[in-house]
């Protein structure tokens, strides 16, 4: 019986990951309930429960939270009109875009372009103000995770993260004390957007499961740079610390991957208020 169990819970877990796959690959797409049942070959009646409780949030929130968030990366970091945009986030009218960015974000699209958080790191940058923000030296241990790899934009990394939290759910490792982490090995100004590796990963104690992908994160010294904003606003604060920051800090940047450490969550935290710190390793 247990045997079967454990079958059951693993079968679950990659059902809700097609559904991820789908919903990621299909975002500018009309999608519907009852396709995605078909996608997780579960019933129409209660494949959405099993979702909900999996990710933590219903697949109608997961598709308004993901397309706003592309939406909000072309608006911070592209030249494309609005009107696009907000018909590539599946809105018929610019004004039902802006009511729906407005309500997530607090600034209509086009205040969001021009004064985003993006732009106080952007203005940093200009003025080469290495002091703008505050960075703080830590020391660090290595951690053990499960981690999925990701391969793509930086900003399509949720897709590994929810491919993980479907398989850590069931097995029973996700807690209200778990921690998210990102690990980034590539400089997105240098390689290519489909070359950029990457790694969502759940800290864990003890060893990895059976059946899961472990990595151990690098221990070390690290600068932190304590970021609140949206995911989409990190591009220019990235740019402000390895651009004005480290030439400016006396220290040299270590050959090791940066760290992201989430510190809520954006199922159930609005994107302005999403903290993360930003861990760059780094030596004498």
């Amino acid at each position: 019986m247990l045997m079967k169990t454990n079958t059951a819970k693993h079968n679950y877990a990659a059902r809700i990951g097609r559904v991820v796959d789908y919903l990621h690959d299909h975002l500018e797409d009309e999608l519907n309930l009852d396709l995605l049942a078909d996608v997780a070959a579960m019933s129409r009646w209660h494949w959405h429960r099993v979702y909900t409780a999996m990710q933590g949030e219903t697949v109608a929130a997961t598709v308004r939270r993901l397309r706003l968030t592309r939406a909000a990366d072309r608006l911070a970091n592209s030249d494309s009109d609005i009107g696009e945009i907000a018909s590539r986030a599946g809105y018929t009218t610019s004004e039902a875009f802006g009511r729906a960015f407005k309500q997530s974000y607090g600034a209509s699209p086009a205040a969001y372009r021009e004064a985003g958080s993006h732009s106080r790191f952007k203005a940093a940058q200009h003025a080469i103000d290495a002091a703008g923000f505050p960075v703080e030296i830590v020391t660090l241990p290595s951690l053990q995770c499960i981690a999925r790899p990701h391969r793509g934009s930086y900003m399509t990394i949720d897709r590994a993260f929810g491919q993980l939290y479907a398989e850590a759910v069931p097995a029973g490792l996700v807690t209200r004390q778990s921690q998210m982490i990102g690990v980034y090995y590539d400089d997105p100004d240098a390689v290519a957007e489909e070359d950029l590796r990457s790694a969502a990963c759940l800290v864990i104690e003890g060893q990895v499961p059976d059946g899961f992908e472990g990595l151990e994160t690098g221990g070390g010294t690290y600068a932190r740079l304590s970021y609140t904003g949206p995911y989409a606003d990190m591009r220019d604060a990235y740019r402000w610390l390895m651009g004005v920051w480290l030439p400016a800090s006396g220290y040299e940047a270590v050959d090791q991957p940066i760290l992201e450490f989430y510190l809520n969550s954006p199922a159930d935290t609005p994107p302005t208020e999403l903290r993360t710190d930003i861990l760059l390793p780094v030596g004498n």
